[in-house]
């Protein structure tokens, strides 16, 4: 059980010793070299999948497999589910592969947790209704047919940036990972692991076919035709094809041996050049096996060590926002914490030319930062709008270093702004809507299109820059207020979810320019307080992404999602009785340590189908919250 300090005094003086305890643990959580890195939750697909890669690849071993299998294990409910998030209802194509992995690892069927998960599975539809990925990873050892998966050919490495359907129509995240399945698609391999899934099949299958008319009918149908050009294909094309797709995924291996140092395009990757031929003692196989060792943490339990995988890691946006509440905390802009901190960032920042953000804007000097370690093809504007906020309010050595960084930063984050003025995360103008019409992608978000959330961080940064961009930010501020929901909300993409989005909105309008006393501003906090919980916090459980009338704002009270909330409140100068209640809460439920528990996801993915725990939201975000009630930010 997680300790708590015994207080009852919520007086400044009291919520300024919480931020020094909070400042000191953050602090000590500082590596060496200047970067913070907290772990981060996702669900057990990475660890089921990552078990079948390895087999598929011929390089399972025991000592993988039974901690990974334990890890697995542990995560399953009393229901005999495996859900999508801490505190989630069970998930049916996440329960398939959990299932699938555990077989692998030697669990029998008739097992009561096995069986639990089985009937589960086939009381939500069997393996007929899960997810494509989910299928394609059952094809693969011949226990679901390829001519009942989605095709995708490879010959749409021929279309050229401006045809419908092109790579770049998708989400950088959706084409790393279409481009390798293109080349797996098409080759069908088939493994067997000795052992089939009866248990999972419900036996039915739909037979709903689109209307013709429709653009869900025409795109249904298209894939019927792909199926058949995939079967009478044009020999030398395809192959060309094949070495196009291989050769595009080789360019975009990153220096860690990984593809966008997330989970998804690093395995199927691996697969595709392993399919091409590439044995596994080549060295970008090498190097992307390697790779994936640096993503794996080991742990303790009661039945053993455990192995998971995380999906990805967060080094940059870890440092920019522990850098941020550091100065918000009050911590001398010169402080060796925060040179440290300063110095690191300055070192991972995207100068060379070559990422895949250049097809939209081939003009655009480079100059943004990414999300991880090592993805110099894909920075992103929200991790440099953040770093840029904070950047500038360091007493660095070298002045002309640091500013002559951020005056890139910030040309390339103004230079992504998308036609309609918002910013999506990673590419301008990624809106068409025609790639989320396709059979292959019916998992969540596949386009990157701007959002609440990175659009308000990107124009409080180029509002504090200045005049320069001001016909920008003014742009940005009206998408933001076009984008405002009905009920004074805005949708937060990247976080969970109408909280994190109005937190983020609220502040960067203010700054912006808006007056707090307009009736956006004011709808906004309305809604806040509105949805404040009896215990003073505030909270949103993820499910708001699929049924936003039950739960938008609505949720069991955490310390990331009360934070946001204060933080938005307090830009505009808003009830002093829900900040107050609201900072009790960080008070009362801060523990004997400095930090806070959180066991919640509050960080998204894919809106409605991944989330992410981040650690360190637990203690950044209360920190930024504390500084900026106290007044402590210069």
């Amino acid at each position: 059980m997680t300790q708590t300090a015994d207080r009852t005094d919520t007086t400044p003086a009291t919520a300024a010793a919480v931020l020094q305890a909070a400042v000191a643990l953050l602090r000590s959580q500082q590596h060496e070299t200047g970067w913070w890195k907290g772990a981060l939750d996702t669900n057990v697909t990475m660890d089921a999948e990552d078990l079948l890669m390895r087999e598929f690849l011929g390089i399972s071993t025991p000592a993988i497999t039974i901690p990974a299998a334990r890890w697995i294990r542990s995560q399953q409910r009393a229901d005999g589910t495996w859900a999508t998030f801490h505190g989630g209802p069970g998930e049916l194509s996440t329960t398939i592969e959990a299932w699938v992995a555990l077989r692998l690892a030697g669990d029998e069927p008739d097992a009561p947790h096995m069986r639990a998960a089985a009937e589960f599975v086939r009381a939500e539809g069997g393996v007929e209704a899960s997810r494509v990925f989910t299928r394609i990873w059952l094809a693969l050892f011949g226990l679901w047919s390829w001519d009942d998966c989605p095709n995708m050919p490879p010959e749409i490495m021929f279309l050229p940036s401006w045809a419908p359907l092109n790579i770049y129509d998708w989400g950088c995240w959706a084409r790393q990972t279409i481009v390798p399945l293109t080349i797996v698609g098409t080759l069908r391999p088939e493994r067997p692991l000795g052992f089939g899934i009866d248990e999972l099949r419900a036996g039915t299958r739909s037979n709903d076919t689109p209307p013709v008319l429709s653009a869900m009918g025409v795109f249904a149908r298209l894939d019927t035709a792909l199926h058949s050009y995939g079967r009478h294909a044009f020999g030398p094309a395809r192959r060309l094809a094949m070495r196009r797709a291989t050769e595009w995924i080789l360019a975009r291996q990153e220096s860690d041996g990984g593809w966008g140092g997330i989970q998804p395009p690093w395995v199927y990757s691996l697969l595709a050049l392993h399919l091409m031929g590439y044995p596994l003692d080549h060295p970008a196989m090498r190097a992307g096996l390697d790779g994936l060792e640096t993503f794996v943490l080991y742990e303790d339990s009661p039945d053993g060590p455990t192995r998971r995988l995380e999906a990805c890691q967060s080094p940059v946006w870890d440092t920019a926002l522990s850098l941020a509440a550091l100065l918000d905390a009050g911590v001398a802009p010169d402080d060796p914490a925060v040179l440290r901190a300063a110095d690191w960032l300055l070192a991972e920042q995207v100068t060379s030319a070559g990422g895949d953000w250049q097809v939209r804007r081939p003009d655009l000097p480079p100059g943004g930062w990414a999300f991880e370690f090592a993805n110099d093809t894909y920075p992103d504007t929200d991790d440099t709008a953040e770093i840029v906020l904070s950047l500038r309010r360091v007493a660095h050595p070298a002045p002309g270093r640091l500013a002559a960084a951020l005056d890139r930063a910030v040309e390339w984050t103004a230079g992504m702004q998308s036609r309609d003025g918002g910013w999506g995360a990673f590419d301008a103008d990624n809106t068409s809507r025609v790639p989320t019409m396709l059979p292959f992608c019916d998992f969540g978000a596949v386009i990157d299109p701007p959002s609440a959330d990175v659009t308000a961080h990107v124009v409080e940064m180029l509002a504090r820059e200045g005049d320069r961009y001001s016909a920008r930010v003014q742009r940005g501020v009206q998408w933001l207020l076009d984008n405002q929901e009905p009920d004074g909300s805005w949708f937060g993409r990247w976080g969970a979810n109408y909280i994190y989005g109005t937190g983020a909105a609220v502040p960067a309008l203010i700054e912006a320019g808006v007056d707090p006393g307009s009736s956006a501003i004011r709808s906004a906090v309305r809604w806040l307080t509105e949805h404040q919980n009896p215990d003073g916090g505030w909270g949103e459980d993820l499910r708001s992404y699929r049924d936003p009338d039950m739960w938008a704002g609505r949720g069991e009270s955490t310390p990331s999602q009360t934070a946001w909330a204060l933080i938005a409140l307090v830009a505009a100068s808003a009830d002093p009785s829900a900040v107050r209640a609201g900072i009790e809460y960080l008070i009362v439920t801060q523990r004997i340590d400095g930090g806070w528990a959180e066991d919640s996801f509050t960080g998204t993915g894919f809106p409605g189908d991944f989330y992410i725990n981040y650690h360190m939201y637990r203690l950044v975000f209360p920190i930024w919250a504390l500084g900026r009630y106290l007044g402590c930010r210069p």
